[in-house]
């Protein structure tokens, strides 16, 4: 069997943000994959591991052995998946909501996520509850809109003064974009971005209270199969004590 038709490997670790949207990523579009745990804690952490460096240099998970080629970076992945696998889509065929779904997932991938991952935490030592409650809540709450975009995101009526830059919350972004998901009434990669850091919310014990659009949102989204399958609690690495 050739290297681009073998079957794709995933690198994860069951708690892993990145690696759960790429997870559900593969079970919406219906990928069958081998997995293969990578534990970012025992050992000291093994994606350290001179073997895992050589799969994947940035030591971070996921890692996507697919098609003859290795990717890392979570959004890469899905942008991948969806290029050569594009059904069921994941990013609308609407410029304007597409460019919706992106603005989302961005936030979350860039703004919150990273600020609370477990190389960070490892730095704040005692605090991490606290720096990880404020990283999620500041990020739920503030949503910086430029003025290029906010015609696109937002629609002009919502800007009295297209000069202006306002802060916006997730929670009211959200507000304006969603029918049953984050955008519309389809499952996109902005959902893929949500459920994860909704989660973290969750472990990290966020009031979840002032964000009723968030958490609905992710109450519908894990009713789905996919979302199901892919969660932490129903990895071939989940501890016995955390799973479903």
């Amino acid at each position: 069997m050739s290297a681009a038709a073998a079957k794709p490997i995933l690198y994860s670790y069951f708690r892993s943000s990145c690696s759960w949207r790429v997870r559900t990523a593969l079970a919406l579009k219906g990928i069958s994959y081998d997995l293969v745990p990578v534990n970012l804690i025992k050992d000291g952490g093994q994606q350290f591991s001179a073997e895992f460096k050589a799969l994947n240099p940035m030591q971070q998970v996921p890692a996507l052995k697919i098609d003859g080629i290795i990717l890392s970076q979570s959004l890469a992945i899905i942008n991948y998946l969806e290029e050569t696998r594009p059904n069921p889509r994941l990013l609308p065929q609407d410029p304007k909501k597409r460019a919706q779904v992106r603005m989302i997932a961005d936030h979350i991938v860039s703004g919150i996520q990273p600020l609370q991952n477990l190389s960070v935490l490892k730095q704040i030592g005692e605090k991490k509850m606290e720096w990880a409650q404020n990283c999620i809540t500041s990020g739920f709450q503030v949503f910086q809109v430029q003025s290029e975009a906010a015609e696109v995101t937002l629609g002009p009526e919502k800007l009295k003064d297209p000069k202006d830059y306002h802060n916006y919350t997730l929670e009211q972004i959200l507000q304006q974009t969603a029918g049953r998901y984050c955008v519309g009434d389809e499952v996109s990669m902005a959902d893929l971005c949500l459920v994860p850091q909704v989660a973290n919310a969750e472990r990290f014990k966020v009031d979840m209270g002032p964000y009723p659009t968030i958490t609905r949102i992710n109450k519908a989204l894990l009713e789905l199969e996919a979302f199901k399958i892919s969660h932490p609690s129903r990895q071939p690495d989940t501890p016995a004590e955390l799973r479903a």
